[in-house]
């Protein structure tokens, strides 16, 4: 088949991430992969000019292809903030929109672009609530998802809409690690994210509350930003790191933190289980449904007391305890292969582009 995913930029947020594994699995199977970069929206002077007073320089568009840097994924950059029209698309048997701002005009190509298809991962974060989510739920799309509770949202606008649930992965050849005990000096970690939405500020407040009780306590920072102002006593901020260098920082914790109060699946979580680390999270995203057996501890949203007590809860396991632990999260998502992952999402896309009356490249 030709594919075309439409997305309004390239960042080295987890959303980025998923629709890569995506596209270069799709292409690995024979697939003819496009990606479309369309942002919406031009950068204002406004905050062309708080971006400059903030980190000393303009911000711009990042240029940098993330998570596509192998070049191995042909990409088309449309102008931002210019109407997208069907001469900037390529015919193709399926077009996906990965946003809500790409999703009526997605929807409203014609129909040589074809069958149209929405991959919806999230909501909540600033710039996407639910109120402007909700219009784009009833539009004419083969919905994929990646959660229980997002079906359910999507079902609520449009009941008769087609929806596919493919859960995110994990890629268990990069992300693993051998049976291992506890640190000698209490470790943990988080993936952080200024945005209110991803719980960094819940997730060092808890982090100072249990090094009240745990002064040797450690935390580990990861994250793509600028190194936020006044880090607590005992944080180490992780800037910039390979995957490579993650899956190590995930095997060197005691337990990893996931404080989001919105998410949409919530990669890190699996990621930290099948480096057999334990995750302590709140009940966002997949949360719920990968802890639900084992393998962590789940915490109320909003509450970094309790997720304080949860930390202290896992250092003062006895070894066995914590092997047990490591082992249940482990196995929880041995599971979660992308090749699953990407069959679900493949059949849907085959399911959509028949529908579409869709022609080329469908036994591939």
């Amino acid at each position: 088949m030709k594919i075309s995913f439409v997305v309004p930029e390239l960042n080295f947020g987890g959303g980025t991430r998923v629709i890569s594994i995506y596209a270069h699995e799709l292409r690995r199977r024979g697939h003819e992969v496009l990606v479309i970069i369309w942002p919406p929206r031009a950068l204002s002077l406004r905050a062309r000019v708080r971006a400059l007073l903030k980190h000393r320089r303009v911000l711009r568009r990042d240029p940098r292809n993330w998570h596509f840097d192998k070049g191995e994924i042909p990409i088309k950059r449309l102008r931002a903030g210019k109407p997208m029209r069907d001469s900037d698309v390529p015919d193709a048997d399926v077009v996906i929109a990965t946003w809500w701002e790409t999703a009526a005009p997605v929807a409203a190509l014609g129909k040589s672009k074809g069958a149209k298809v929405y991959y919806m991962q999230d909501y909540g974060a600033p710039g996407q609530e639910l109120e402007r989510l909700r219009p784009t739920w009833r539009l004419p799309f083969h919905f994929i998802t990646l959660a229980e509770w997002l079906v359910g949202l999507i079902q609520a606008e449009q009941p008769a809409a087609p929806v596919t649930l493919a859960n995110c992965a994990v890629d268990t050849d990069l992300f693993h690690s051998d049976p291992r005990g506890k640190q000698l000096k209490p470790r943990v970690g988080v993936l952080y994210r200024s945005m209110h939405s991803k719980g960094g500020d819940l997730a060092l407040a808890a982090f100072e509350l249990a090094r009240e009780v745990r002064p040797d306590l450690e935390l580990l920072m990861v994250s793509h930003e600028p190194r936020p102002a006044g880090l607590p006593t005992g944080a180490t901020y992780c800037h910039g790191i390979t995957d490579e260098q993650l899956r190590d920082i995930y095997a060197s914790c005691d337990a990893w933190l996931f404080p989001s109060r919105l998410e949409g699946f919530g990669l890190p979580i699996v990621e930290a289980m099948a480096c057999r680390t334990p995750v302590i999270a709140t009940p966002a995203g997949a949360a719920p449904e990968l802890l639900r057996t084992g393998g962590g501890i789940m915490v109320p949203p909003d509450d970094p007391r309790e997720m304080a007590n949860a930390i202290l809860r896992v250092l003062g396991m006895s070894e066995q305890e914590w092997k047990e632990l490591s082992t249940a999260a482990y196995e929880r998502v041995q599971s979660y292969r992308w090749t699953d992952a990407a069959d679900i999402f493949e059949r849907a896309l085959k399911q959509a582009a028949r529908a579409h009356g869709g022609t080329a490249g469908l036994s591939t």
